[in-house]
């Protein structure tokens, strides 16, 4: 099997850290540059929606979107990662961290790939609140279950706050947030975490 992706994804980092943690190192990491712009040729093939993460299966079709791709590495390993005893709990956590990444990506390409007068400084602080009420979320009512056995929904939330230091680092998303930034630097400490840092930008 091939993953294709970027390594500054944070969707992507996302299926490569369940991929460390589950040992399933017959996967090939395949790095493709694409952009909502200009649609690499191999994201294309592999998702009519040109989107990253993609995984290409020796024995049926390509699977797109990272939570569908991350809930098929779990089930191949029998892992665990989505345990039924708190499947909902985990699904709704996995969304929360998925709806910072959205809009913390969102953020990246309305700078990158609009001109500077089209920028509509409203609707990017809407974004912006997005993340933070979602993170309040996290400090207020999901640190029971962050400091639980590892699960999906853990790790998606991990990858969504190295993506906010990642990109939005000025943005300080630790300040009032004790809990969940501790939190964070010890699962940023976990060696799948550490093999799957972004690059520098």
């Amino acid at each position: 099997m091939e993953l294709l992706g970027s390594p500054a994804s944070p969707f992507v980092r996302k299926c490569l850290v369940v991929l460390a943690e589950t040992g399933q190192d017959d996967v090939i990491f395949t790095e493709v540059a694409t952009t909502p712009m200009d649609t690499a040729a191999a994201a294309a093939a592999a998702n009519p929606l040109g989107k990253i993460p993609s995984l290409i299966r020796d024995g049926g079709p390509t699977l797109y979107d990272s939570r569908v791709i991350t809930r098929f590495l779990d089930h191949r390993a029998q892992a665990g990662l989505y345990p039924e005893t708190r499947l909902w709990e985990t699904l709704t956590l996995e969304a929360t961290a998925e709806g910072i990444m959205d809009a913390a990506v969102t953020l990246v390409y309305e700078k990158r790939f609009r001109p500077e007068e089209f920028w509509y400084q409203p609707w990017l602080d809407a974004q912006w609140t997005k993340v933070t009420r979602a993170l309040d979320a996290l400090e207020s009512r999901w640190m029971s279950h962050l400091h639980g056995p590892l699960d999906m929904g853990q790790i998606a939330v991990a990858c969504a706050l190295g993506y906010l230091d990642f990109r939005h680092g000025a943005n300080d998303w630790r300040k009032g947030r004790d809990g969940l930034a501790a939190w964070y630097e010890a699962f940023a400490a976990r060696p799948s975490m550490q093999g799957t840092v972004q690059p520098a930008a």
